[in-house]
């Protein structure tokens, strides 16, 4: 008896079953039962709204000193200078609200990207939608290492090994049999029953293909049950965030002490207790470099967003730093060098090849070979070679049938890579058709060794024009007693030969690799002769040969590394020797990105420094194994990637080095006057007006300053090189000495000449700002771009509100007043805009001479 299921999100057996059929449901009705039961997510993750980005940012020391500065102000009664300090407090808060709500929508669209979706059957038409568009009655198609995304029933196709332990805790895998001829109770959907039809959300599928009919979605599921643990997992910082969120810690301890001692001293030596807590709020405030957090958060997440637009999704921000130092590129040859567009060109019969194509219908030998392909082929196929079958061969031969479906089917092994399906007929007698690797035809039917040398003669001849080559064979069993493929003799039937086209940019792209210093290997598991021809056309270097599985297998680690220094070819390989290739690699030195798309692959992805998984044609598993995803599938991308990947290295760089100077022109000019005795240069509202200066530099300056020159035409950093080390905290700090020297006796000069304080205050604040700007410039800027490239539009929009405010500042009477500047005199404008600009840009006009005297190649890149 069925059982009725009335949770949301479930409907009964019969339902699901009967009534969906194999054409599914209709797109109409689909959209129904969403619209009834609901997405299919167990729960939402919820992304930062704005009051938390707000909440998070007052927590943070800088702002919690400016908050306490306008308090201070307001407490003395100075309403004028406490609203300014508070509205600039506000203003410098919203500027980083901003951008961190720029961050989250950034993030947001990434996860959109990184959506999991269902091969459904709508309609009697197979389509990939979003896996939340599930719903109950739904037919959906499951492959080898994909997650099942929601609770059903088996419905047809293989006998599939699923791992559950993501529900049992069991790590034992179960076996799942087809409900055909099977009494279908609903309310047996338990995990971890052995020979059971039904399969759970979240749990994933190890070997087989089948059809399955959704019975619950989303809360409802088994794992929705369970909680909204298993949903989702916070992301973890990366270990340079850890690492500036302790230093950011760090120094707002030592910053808050510094404020103490600095009123104190104010106030014992100079009896001025209130200027002494404005002087030493002021120098804390400058000594926070609290931009750090910020541009990392949205250098990651921007960084993230812009290589998502090449088609390449980043899992895991801390691969952005490893891209730029990757030296050994490991990629397939299906669907990454190749379109991944399988065309039957070709067949074999009676020593003789033959090419076929078109529309016009065939006969005989040739016929009978395409029919028995097209029965070792899936009914639903997911594997291209498969779907090409099955799209030539009704059009050459009409009346084969393409809706039948097989007895039972044997799928790829690593012990038989053959595909064999098993087909009965009235009688009870039934038929094994079987494809595959040559080599393992050839041992189906027990091929004595002097034909099989002459087969694998063609194989070789064949595969010599880049075509993928199978074997094909065929069984016979009066009665179907069960028994395997390995324990019956077969009847060699012919080979069929498949042609995949390098993709049109590859060429370009491995050339371009091997400038920037990367060394590409193709490992695939298809011919040698078809390797070498594919990576010949792909540009690879195949003057070392091709080294085999089998060779591979009979290495030791130490042989392997050998081997690895000078081969760039590796064909029939299983998916795991690309673990060894990896360990190998990696022993060798080699920073090693691995591409990989099978369940069997992942631990290569795991071992290596950047897994890259396949968006299109990938496994769960190998997605979730992997730091990075290719949505095309496509080795262009990767080398995108690599290039973006250089710049975001480089530009986050240059950010944090101007960061680290910046703030010390501005905390030295907050603590020298105090040590000399001389009138004050800076307040907090000043430095609240060069922090509205200085964060959207950071963030959006430098982050959108194109590529470097000749980016990709330099060898990858080496592995050991920090993005932010003691050479750029040296550099920065010599920078920022440099620029405070200059305001600072821009200062004394104008002091020591008779001009009045807020005059000489002006000349140092001006000279301070522009100092600023020109320091962005140098830093982020590379000779040979355009001055005012348009992607300098960000640092332009910036310099010029800066110059707005000094403006307002120097000549509205009120702003002057809060401020205590007044405007300076022409003559100081002339003699303090030269200076600054030197100060702050003088490492650009050195950069400029360099590259003047370095020979001129390539063009600007514009990654």
């Amino acid at each position: 008896m069925r059982a009725q299921m009335a949770s949301t999100g479930t409907e009964t057996g019969a339902e699901a079953g009967v009534s969906a059929g194999l054409a599914g449901l209709e797109e109409a009705e689909a959209q129904r039962r969403l619209a009834q039961y609901g997405p299919n997510i167990v729960q939402e993750k919820r992304s930062r709204d704005v009051p938390d980005i707000v909440r998070g940012v007052l927590r943070e020391p800088m702002f919690l000193l400016l908050i306490s500065a306008a308090g201070l102000y307001l407490l003395l009664g100075d309403t004028g200078e406490g609203l300014f300090m508070m509205a600039s407090a506000v203003g410098t808060i919203g500027l980083v609200v901003l951008q961190e709500v720029r961050s989250e929508r950034a993030l947001a669209a990434l996860q959109e990207l990184a959506e999991p979706f269902a091969r459904v059957v709508r309609g009697g038409a197979e389509r990939s939608v979003p896996a939340r568009d599930l719903v109950p009655g739904d037919l959906f198609l499951i492959g080898e290492g994909e997650r099942f995304p929601a609770d059903g029933i088996l419905g047809a196709g293989d006998r599939l090994t699923v791992d559950e332990s993501v529900l049992t805790g069991e790590s034992v895998p179960v076996g799942k049999i087809p409900s055909v001829g099977l009494v279908i109770d609903t309310g047996d959907l338990e995990p971890g029953g052995d020979g059971a039809p039904y399969v759970f959300a979240g749990t994933l599928n190890l070997c087989g293909q089948g059809t399955v009919h959704v019975v619950r979605t989303g809360a409802a599921t088994r794992l929705g049950r369970i909680g909204a643990a298993l949903a989702a997992i916070d992301e973890e910082p990366t270990p340079l965030q850890k690492t500036t969120g302790a230093l950011i810690a760090r120094l707002g301890i030592l910053a808050i002490g510094f404020c103490v001692i600095i009123a104190a001293l104010h106030g014992v030596l100079r009896n001025d207790w209130i200027g002494g807590a404005l002087s030493g709020m002021t120098f804390a405030i400058a000594l926070l470099p609290e931009e750090f957090p910020m541009i990392l958060a949205i250098f990651m997440a921007l960084g993230a967003f812009r290589l998502a637009r090449h088609k390449t999704l980043v899992r895991r921000a801390a691969v952005i730093e490893t891209l730029g130092a990757t030296t050994f590129l490991c990629v397939d040859k299906t669907g990454t060098l190749t379109e991944s567009r399988m065309v039957l060109t070709t067949v074999w019969l009676d020593g003789k090849a033959q090419e076929i194509g078109g529309d016009e219908a065939i006969a005989g030998d040739c016929a009978t070979l395409l029919k028995t392909v097209a029965l070792a082929s899936a009914v639903r196929p997911v594997d291209p070679m498969d779907q090409a079958v099955r799209e030539l061969v009704p059009r050459l031969i009409p009346q084969v049938d393409t809706a039948a479906s097989p007895l039972r089917t044997y799928p790829l092994r690593p012990e038989l890579p053959a595909f064999v399906q098993v087909w009965g007929d009235s009688a009870g007698s039934v038929l094994y058709a079987a494809k595959g690797a040559p080599e393992a035809i050839f041992s189906l039917c027990r091929m004595k060794e002097e034909k099989r040398a002459a087969m694998e003669k063609a194989v070789a001849d064949l595969a010599r024009r880049g075509l993928r080559i199978l074997g094909v064979a065929i069984a016979y069993q009066e009665q179907d007693r069960g028994v395997s493929p390995e324990a019956l003799v077969f009847q060699f039937e012919g080979l069929v030969g498949f042609a995949d086209p390098i993709r049109a940019h590859v060429p370009q792209a491995v050339a371009e690799a091997k400038k920037a210093g990367i060394t590409v290997a193709m490992i695939t598991g298809d011919y040698p002769a078809t390797a070498v021809e594919i990576a010949r056309q792909a540009g690879i270097d195949v003057n070392a040969g091709v080294v085999t599985g089998a060779e591979i297998a009979k290495l030791a680690p130490e042989g392997l590394q050998e081997i690895v220094r000078h081969i760039r070819v590796y064909a029939r390989i299983v998916p795991e020797q690309k673990l060894a290739l990896v360990k190998a690699l990696k022993a060798g030195g080699e920073i090693v990105a691995m591409t990989g798309d099978g369940i069997n692959d992942a631990p290569a992805l795991e071992a290596a420094h950047v897994g890259i998984a396949m968006g299109r044609r990938g496994t769960d598993v190998a997605r979730e194994a992997a730091d990075i995803v290719l949505l095309d599938d496509s080795f262009v991308s990767i080398i995108e990637g690599v290039r973006l990947g250089r710049r975001i290295f480089v530009n986050l760089r240059k950010a944090l080095t101007y960061a680290t100077a910046i703030h010390v022109p501005i905390a030295g000019l907050a603590l020298l006057p105090i040590l000399t005795g001389l009138p004050p240069i800076l307040y907090p509202m000043h430095v609240v007006l060069l922090e509205l200066v200085i964060d959207p530099v950071c963030s959006l300056a430098f982050e959108g300053e194109p590529s470097e020159r000749h980016i990709m035409e330099k060898p990858p950093r080496p592995a050991n090189e920090v993005l932010f080390g003691s050479s750029q905290v040296i550099f920065g700090l010599a920078q920022g000495a440099i620029v405070l020297a200059a305001v600072f006796g821009l200062y004394l000069w104008a002091l020591n000449g008779g001009v009045p304080e807020v005059q000489a205050r002006a000349v140092a604040f001006i000279a301070l700002v522009v100092g600023n700007l020109a320091l962005a410039f140098a830093d982020a800027a590379e000779p040979g771009t355009s001055f005012f490239d348009r992607r300098r539009l960000a640092f332009w929009g910036i310099s010029a509100g800066a110059t707005v405010i000094v403006a307002a500042a120097l000549y509205v009477p009120s702003l002057s007043a809060i401020l205590r500047v007044a405007p300076p005199s022409l003559s100081w404008l002339a003699t303090l805009l030269p200076i600054a600009v030197l100060a702050g840009g003088w490492y650009g006009f050195v950069r400029l001479l360099r590259a003047a005297g370095a020979p001129s190649e390539g063009q600007q890149t514009a990654a």
